[in-house]
């Protein structure tokens, strides 16, 4: 069986601290040879310069950099001017997402869907880059149907998109229902399964609750008994992310996408699991 293609999303860190260790996190990756290291970008652009600081340095590390680009609350001159600078530094790959609103703020900015950002950069760069968006496999929170949820991800491939990259998951039949449901409606590009490993319960149920990825009721009760036992919650945690990779290795996934939270460890064994 053929390797399994994978690629790591960071974010970027604020202080000199969170760089060296991030670059640790990065040299133990590496040996995995990623299609590429994401970036993220924060609400209404607040990491702007360190997530080009970041991707700029793994750039030149000879690796794919991927920046994020969200474009709630921004201007289309804004945009454009980052566009600029990705494109002349030569980067190929960007991942366009609408952004969350910063706290306390009400959205603002020439952009309200990510659809737009996408018919923006081609419009402004043509096929300079390989664009990623995103797609939910749970659909997205704040989808009023899911028939609506997946019409907006056919429009953002319609607009341009070159592949997507789906929030996390524990449960793939909800992957495999949704691939058949995007071949349906005709939306043919690569869709790569994001993973998220599980570090510990709090955590994992914060980032659900927000983003509307479901915790099976088996596994939140197991993870819960584990809860003050962070050694074996992530014991456990490794087996059950390694048998979900397993089984869309095996289903022929075009790769996968690791949300690594800047860490290497426990993602390092799940792929160890998977390679054996």
């Amino acid at each position: 069986m053929k390797t399994t293609r994978v690629s790591f999303e960071f974010f970027p860190p604020k202080t000199a601290d969170g760089m060296d260790k991030l670059r640790e996190t990065r040299a133990q990756l590496a040996k995995y040879n990623p299609e590429f290291f994401s970036v993220t970008f924060g609400a209404g652009g607040s990491t702007r310069d360190r997530t080009m600081d970041a991707v700029l340095e793994i750039q030149q590390e000879g690796f794919q950099a991927a920046p994020h680009i969200s474009c709630v609350s921004s201007s289309k001159e804004e945009i454009r001017e980052l566009l600029q600078s990705y494109k002349s530094h030569g980067i190929k790959r960007l991942v366009a997402l609408r952004g969350d609103v910063p706290s306390g703020e009400v959205s603002s900015g020439d952009f309200r869907y990510a659809v737009e950002l996408v018919e923006f950069i081609r419009a402004e760069t043509g096929d300079q880059f390989h664009i990623e968006v995103a797609a939910y496999p749970e659909f997205h929170p704040e989808a009023r149907t899911p028939a609506a949820d997946l019409l907006n991800l056919k429009r953002k491939v319609d607009a341009g998109a070159n592949s997507a990259i789906t929030q996390y998951f524990y449960n793939a039949d909800a992957y495999f229902r949704f691939i058949d449901q995007c071949e349906a409606a005709g939306i043919n590009v690569p869709i790569v399964p994001g993973v998220m490993p599980i570090y510990n319960i709090t955590q994992l149920a914060r980032f659900s609750n927000v983003c509307g990825a479901e915790i099976p009721r088996w596994l939140r009760m197991r993870l819960e008994e584990y809860a003050d036992d962070i050694p074996s919650l992530r014991a456990f945690g490794i087996d059950v992310v390694s048998e979900l990779c397993e089984t869309l290795k095996v289903w022929g996934v075009p790769s996968l996408h690791f949300y690594t939270l800047n860490r290497s460890g426990i993602i390092s064994n799940i792929i160890e699991n998977i390679s054996e």
